[in-house]
């Protein structure tokens, strides 16, 4: 069902104050930004050999990466792992009994298509399922 982690996602206050570190002292490949209006965040991708650091800016004091700021502060806030289905991959972990906080992919950022593993239902681990491609 995995092929590999695709990404960790990092919770940042400031996009614009937290690129200059991976980009420039850890020396990642800065791969551009994009908005995610319906989570509202900003996310910042950076490549690092196979796979990358997607860090999360909320745009909004009501989104959920401010409210898990504001909770736990700045830091890793999901592992993402990639799959070739994610309709099959839903399908499996929901059969299986695994809670999840979405049972129908929805669009996430850099054209992927993306679903969340409920922390109650991976040990406490925010997961990500990310089908590349729409």
């Amino acid at each position: 069902m995995l092929t590999k982690i695709n990404h960790i996602g990092i919770a940042v206050k400031s996009l614009d104050d937290a690129i200059p570190f991976y980009r420039d002292n850890l020396g990642m490949e800065f791969k551009g930004i994009d908005e995610v209006a319906e989570q509202k965040v900003r996310v910042a991708m950076l490549q690092v050999g196979e796979s990358k650091i997607e860090l999360l800016e909320p745009t909004s004091d009501d989104s959920p990466v401010a409210r898990f700021i504001e909770k736990n502060g700045a830091g890793i806030h999901h592992l993402a792992y990639e799959v070739v289905d994610i309709v099959a991959a839903i399908a499996k972990l929901t059969a299986d009994g695994v809670r999840m906080i979405d049972v129908q992919p929805r669009s996430g950022a850099h054209g992927t298509r993306i679903a969340f593993v409920h922390p109650k239902g991976s040990n406490g681990v925010l997961t990500e399922l990310c089908q590349i491609g729409q």
